[in-house]
């Protein structure tokens, strides 16, 4: 039972940890509520979907993917599960490179070209960060820290 607690909510005190989590938990929480809510100048759930409809991901992976954004956003946030959310916000960012990102290239479209949308460089350094919570945990102030902390 120890290795499964600590699988899933084990975590260093650690400041960078921490520093990566909030930040990726703040960006995550933000657009899975644009998505899911129509907070922070989003559309909603119901023209998330249709728009998701258009490039043929189907309505319930549309929900899947915009509640572990919001929810797991949330999660990585205050630290809470933090491990497994990070996990399926990977697996969010790797279809979101694979269904729209991979086509436009590596990078981000800043000159707003019409026509070409932005790459995936934005979504790897996502990927990038989560994969830091997932190995090394939430980090120092975390309630995944109060359940399993690794070392002092």
């Amino acid at each position: 039972m120890d290795d499964l607690v600590n699988l899933v909510f084990g975590t260093f005190a650690s400041r960078s940890l921490l520093i990566v989590r909030v930040g990726l938990g703040a960006i995550f929480f933000a657009h899975g509520a644009q998505k899911v809510f129509g907070w922070f100048g989003g559309r909603g759930l119901t023209e998330t979907i249709a728009g998701f409809r258009q490039m043929g991901i189907p309505p319930a992976a549309t929900v899947a993917a915009a509640l572990v954004e919001c929810l797991g956003g949330l999660a990585v946030l205050v630290g809470l599960l933090a491990r497994p959310a990070a996990l399926g916000l990977v697996v969010v960012m790797l279809v979101a490179i694979a269904k729209v990102h991979w086509r436009h290239g590596f990078f981000l479209n800043w000159g707003v070209t019409p026509g070409k949308g932005h790459g995936y460089e934005f979504n790897l350094a996502l990927i990038a960060m989560a994969l830091a919570v997932f190995v090394g945990g939430a980090g120092m102030l975390s309630l995944d820290r109060l359940i399993a902390p690794w070392g002092d």
